[in-house]
């Protein structure tokens, strides 16, 4: 088994399969950016929460964006269950392609997703700050922390065809630099996950200590959420209390505010809330 991946990355090494990575915060533009991004490199695929994109169509995988709740979209999202992971990789072997886009949170989120479906590390990261305005990326995460929106890069009759429940609207996005009379246009889905109704009522403690807890778990799993609560400020956005229980003898080999910026990506992208601080507080033990 160890040694059919190893020929499968160098199969992929061989062939010149380049990956492109979009790297940025939940909700600052990524997926509605993510077609003029593969237009301007000649892109063939796009990875994006869970699905497995070419064109205006869905090849293969299933959207974390039809997930019911926070642990099920993260899972979804990095292809953690075998048998997702199994179709999207299929896929792939079938699939005439270059160059490959992945859409994430982080680097490490994309560092996921490449091992997973057993790809070859990203060559070029593109962070949404280097593509899209300070003014561009305010209104995206405004209309996601607000209204609970998400876009997918495809035709909202692709999604409709799976995931009627969650479509809301579609948009055109005209492409850059398109000949004189012949404007080219993407259409993109704009959905209404469950998972980030903007009706919801305040998160329970429980609910974010869950969040913490497979957050911290997938990071570290050495490291133990001892209690986590959560405060909602008048603006709608979240303060994070964490306190996490550190063997002495264990080292970590990240930073708190590395740690900090995990726990926010997660809860921000999965369990549709915006967080203005996580404090962390660690206890040593044994």
């Amino acid at each position: 088994m160890l040694m059919n991946r190893f020929f499968k990355f160098a199969f992929s090494k061989l062939n010149g399969v380049k990956v492109y990575a979009l790297v940025g915060r939940s909700g600052t533009g990524k997926s509605y950016h993510s077609k003029l991004v593969a237009a301007k490199y000649r892109i063939d695929l796009i990875i994006d929460d869970g699905l497995l994109i070419r064109g205006d169509k869905i090849v293969a995988g299933h959207s974390a964006k039809r997930d019911p709740n926070f642990i099920s979209a993260v899972r979804t999202a990095v292809f953690d269950d075998d048998e997702h992971r199994d179709q999207v990789m299929n896929a792939l072997q079938k699939e005439k392609y270059k160059k490959i886009l992945i859409i994430g949170t982080s680097e490490k989120m994309i560092g996921k997703i490449t091992k997973r479906l057993e790809l070859p590390p990203a060559e070029k990261i593109i962070h949404i700050e280097d593509i899209a305005s300070p003014e561009e990326i305010e209104t995206a995460m405004r209309i996601r922390f607000t209204e609970g929106k998400h876009v997918i890069p495809v035709p909202s009759i692709e999604i409709t065809r799976s995931y009627p429940q969650i479509v809301y609207d579609s948009m055109k996005i005209l492409k850059k630099n398109s000949p004189p009379g012949k404007k080219q246009s993407y259409e993109k889905t704009i959905v209404r996950p469950e998972f980030s109704r903007p009706d919801k009522e305040e998160i329970s403690e429980e609910a974010i200590t869950q969040m913490v807890k497979h957050s911290i778990g997938d990071y570290d799993p050495v490291i133990k959420v001892k209690k986590a609560r959560g405060v909602k400020n008048s603006d709608s956005t979240y303060s994070i209390y964490v306190t996490l229980q550190l063997p002495v003898r264990h080292y970590m080999s990240t930073t708190i505010s590395d740690l900090q910026e995990y726990i926010t990506e997660c809860l921000e992208k999965y369990g549709g809330i915006l967080l203005k601080n996580v404090t962390i507080e660690i206890e040593e033990w044994g």
